[in-house]
């Protein structure tokens, strides 16, 4: 299964256009993001990331992958959302009936 924390940190780099960006937006090291990146690639047996100057540009699998964590990381902050809801008693169903 995709690890969560690097789809998310892959979507950051293709969003930005850049490894640097990337890691000052998620607090991390451009070093950190660079093995996130490498252990994804590992993962999906496709290289996501493409030397372009002094910087990178993503691929077809890249730009697949973000789009898909774009999605996946929506659904999970709506479940957050929910779960939050529910536990704090604002959500359920009314039924009103009249005679």
């Amino acid at each position: 299964m995709l690890d969560l924390r690097r789809l998310r940190v892959l979507r950051a780099v293709v969003r930005t256009g850049s490894v640097r960006a990337a890691a000052e937006q998620l607090g991390y090291t451009p070093s950190a993001i660079s093995q996130h990146v490498a252990a994804l690639e590992r993962e999906t047996g496709a290289v996501l990331l493409e030397k372009a100057g002094r910087g990178v540009r993503p691929t077809a699998a890249a730009r697949l992958l973000a789009d898909v964590a774009d999605d996946v990381l929506g659904r999970l902050a709506d479940a957050e959302s929910a779960l939050s809801a529910l536990r704090a008693g604002r959500t359920g169903r009314l039924h009103l009936t009249s005679f």
